[in-house]
């Protein structure tokens, strides 16, 4: 009966029993959107090499392009969050297409300067469509199957990310830096097509951010950090990793179709993982889970930076699959524990995991500049180790469950009610 799952309501989508996560078309709309919008974050490291030739960059200045994009795609997500909750998520067409036209300006940029204010500008259409996206997403899934939908959803995001540096080599191989042109096309067409599919549940979830912000419930500051502090943590150890391959193994002397196929190793590893992780989490837990995979990280990564080459396919493989794979898990945490204001949890959660990444890029550029990116790769590992610490302080799920249901002063008969609204 896939025909009527465009006429029914968000709240009768979402009800278990009528929903088949990877039928959902609404889901897989959004996650083709996700992929589409993180591929031009993966296609920026292929920027780097040409870059650094165009306007005769080190490796310090050169992650200034990803700090811009990343920052400001970081700061604008809680606003942007903010926006969701309080309008629902109707300008999620326009944030990719923001994307795809400012980014293809990139290639154009007539001085260093111009071109950081256009990898600024493509920031702010990423930052618009995570919040907005994530919480889409959300309210189009059961709960008890949040956390592999969610996988799924941001699984997108890391195949967009993964096939980034693919299409990156193709088209810049093919035009050089002014291919960044030729990227307007699948972002203008994917926002399209979003606009037109997704227009009905747009004004559905306004609706419902209108009932559900009445009945927030307090946030509980403590969890809620530590959730944050995983996050940034992560994002630092992931982000570096993604921009110092293309620059280590360019380095090296290897072509940019190898150093392109390890990162897309890492992506679809994390990918599969991501789904794989999720259905796990729904049965098991999340923070077992999440301290398991902060601990098996640390020697993959170790092993990653030591052993470069043929070797490093493998370590990839575990990087992707243990440090990468975990994102989604958060995500809903966060979400669960701001269950009132799951924009602003999307926006916090997304948003200061990509300054952490953004900010890290040129920090261990510095010291890749100063001793060599294999041992600043080296040092990845040592921030990787604090997130085992970080992950044994996470709420269990219970813990959660108890915390998004306490109701605000005065409101205790409306508890019910909003936790199935907010959680649904």
């Amino acid at each position: 009966m896939a025909s009527e799952n465009a006429s029914i309501p968000v709240d009768e989508l979402t009800k278990p029993g009528r929903l088949d996560v990877v039928r959902n078309r609404s889901l897989l709309t959004l996650m083709l959107g996700h992929a589409t919008v993180d591929m031009y974050s993966g296609v920026i490291p292929l920027l780097y090499p040409l870059l650094t030739d165009e306007f005769d960059l080190n490796l310090k200045t050169v992650g200034l392009v990803s700090l811009c994009y990343s920052g400001m795609a970081s700061l604008t997500q809680p606003v942007f969050g903010w926006v969701t909750d309080r309008y629902g998520s109707r300008w999620i067409g326009l944030a990719l297409m923001w994307t795809a036209l400012t980014f293809a300006l990139l290639g154009l940029a007539p001085s260093f300067t111009a071109l950081l204010l256009l990898a600024a500008l493509a920031g702010i259409g990423s930052g618009m469509y995570h919040p907005m996206g994530a919480v889409t997403a959300a309210a189009v899934i059961p709960d008890k199957q949040r956390n592999v939908a969610m996988s799924i959803y941001v699984t997108g995001g890391t195949l967009g990310v993964a096939i980034g540096p693919l299409i990156g080599v193709a088209v810049f191989a093919l035009f050089g830096l002014h291919g960044t042109l030729a990227m307007v096309i699948p972002g203008a067409t994917i926002a399209i097509f979003l606009v037109t599919q997704m227009k009905s549940v747009a004004s559905r979830l306004k609706k419902r951010a209108e009932s559900a912000k009445e009945d927030a419930p307090p946030i509980p500051l403590k969890p809620m950090s530590v959730v944050i502090a995983l996050m940034m943590l992560r994002s630092w150890v992931l982000f570096g990793i993604s921009a110092f391959i293309p620059l280590w193994y360019d380095e090296m002397g290897y072509s940019r179709l190898y150093y392109a196929a390890l990162s897309t190793t890492i992506l679809l590893c994390s990918a599969i993982g991501a789904v794989g992780v999720g259905s796990i989490a729904d049965r098991h837990g999340r923070r077992k889970l999440l301290v398991f995979a902060s601990v098996a990280s640390v020697p993959a990564i170790l092993l990653f930076a030591q052993f470069p080459g043929i070797p490093a396919f493998f370590t990839a493989a575990m990087i992707g699959l243990l440090a990468a794979s975990t994102g989604p898990l958060l995500l809903v945490m966060a979400q669960q524990l701001m269950s009132g204001r799951p924009g602003m949890a999307s926006g916090l959660i997304l948003g200061l995991g990509f300054i952490m990444g953004a900010v890290g890029v040129p920090m261990m550029g510095a010291v890749a500049d100063e001793w060599g990116i294999q041992n600043a790769m080296r040092l990845w590992a040592v921030i990787a180790a604090l997130t085992i610490v970080v992950s044994m302080m996470l709420p269990t799920d219970v813990e959660v469950r108890r915390l998004s249901e306490r109701p605000p002063v005065g409101r205790e008969p409306n508890v019910q009610s909003h936790v199935s609204s907010a959680e649904a």
